[in-house]
């Protein structure tokens, strides 16, 4: 791809409708005696057809209590206080399945990090791929069949036709994230999700589901969000990076721009654990402890080198930096400081 090739498709992907639209997005939980634990607080996301946005933040951070809110199941009683999702433009909150113009197993697929938690162990492989596809787009047994065949030969399966009659437990664990990437797709979903999809498997098959995926968005009209732990997939396979700190984005940018110079202290924080310079991480983790008691206004700021009075009384917005960046601090990173 020539670069004028590739100046083309980020311009049309700019104007092109979010696939993904989430609008201040918030989640509590209720606590007895107390106000209500926001674990996810105003998140905004867009997501373009033909894009691969990465998903950032340690364990906790809210990363898969995101993914579940969009597919409709938050967990453990939590509610979905405020904010809008919108598919292609249409909204798709609070309707019951029958009347939601949108479908999330179907319009939006959903891929785990537990493939084997996902398959049926008393269904072979073919039957179940069979059954989601005419479940969700009304074809016939022969019609499904062949649909279900020609999935497993775009993931890669070998000798897709005997591996239809093949029973979960007979698979490898890339095999089995391989038939489960072929489930999610089967219904041409304008969206896929990897919720630490490939954190299971060892690193040549991590590779070759990643690759595979990349492959299948950059041949239709899909988009991916890949949810993640390991910053360095974002900076192989994502035109995006968004980071999320406990239930908040922080930064937001083009993942070529993020990975030359990061903006939030966070970022660079995620980067340097990569780093092998001591002094790196020395400056940037050493950061002097809260007074007992304290609360900051800005989430961050009991872990941040940079913190100031006013981090600690004001919680920072999230502000545009443009050329598609935003970041949520005070005193961001930027050339010169």
């Amino acid at each position: 791809m020539t670069y004028q090739d590739k100046t083309d498709t980020t311009e049309a992907q700019a104007v092109a409708a979010p696939v993904l639209e989430l609008e201040g997005i918030t989640v509590a939980y209720p606590r007895y005696g107390e106000s209500d634990h926001v674990a996810l607080d105003a998140v905004d996301l867009k997501i373009r057809r033909g894009e691969i946005v990465g998903l950032v933040g340690e364990t906790g951070a809210g990363k898969t209590l995101l993914t579940r809110t969009v597919m409709g199941a938050i967990p453990g009683g939590g509610e979905h206080t405020s904010g809008a999702m919108r598919y292609n433009g249409t909204p798709f909150t609070d309707l019951p399945d029958d009347k939601s113009p949108v479908r999330p197993a179907k319009d939006i697929a959903l891929i785990v990090s537990n493939p084997r938690r996902e398959l049926n162990p008393v269904l072979t492989v073919g039957q179940q791929i069979v059954n989601v596809i005419r479940h969700h787009l009304g074809l016939s047994e022969k019609e499904a069949r062949a649909r279900a065949v020609d999935m497993l030969r775009a993931v890669a399966i070998p000798d897709p036709e005997s591996r239809m009659d093949a029973w979960p437990h007979e698979l490898s664990g890339g095999m089995a994230q391989r038939v489960v990437i072929a489930i999610a797709l089967s219904c041409d979903p304008g969206l896929v999700i990897s919720d630490d999809a490939t954190s299971a498997l060892d690193v040549t098959v991590q590779l070759q589901v990643l690759n595979l995926m990349k492959e299948m968005v950059a041949g239709s009209e899909t988009a991916a969000l890949i949810i993640t732990r390991d910053i360095a997939i974002t900076a192989h396979y994502c035109d995006r990076v968004v980071i999320l700190y406990k239930g908040e984005v922080v930064e937001e940018a083009p993942r070529d721009a993020f990975f030359d110079r990061p903006h939030h202290p966070y970022s660079i924080n995620l980067l340097a654990a990569f780093a092998h310079s001591p002094a790196l991480r020395e400056a940037w983790w050493d950061v002097p402890p809260l007074a007992d008691g304290t609360r900051p206004a800005c989430r961050f700021a009991d872990r941040c080198a940079r913190r100031q009075p006013r981090c600690v009384s004001e919680a920072p917005a999230l502000r545009d930096c443009g050329a598609g960046r935003r970041v949520r601090c005070h005193y961001p990173v930027e050339a010169g400081t």
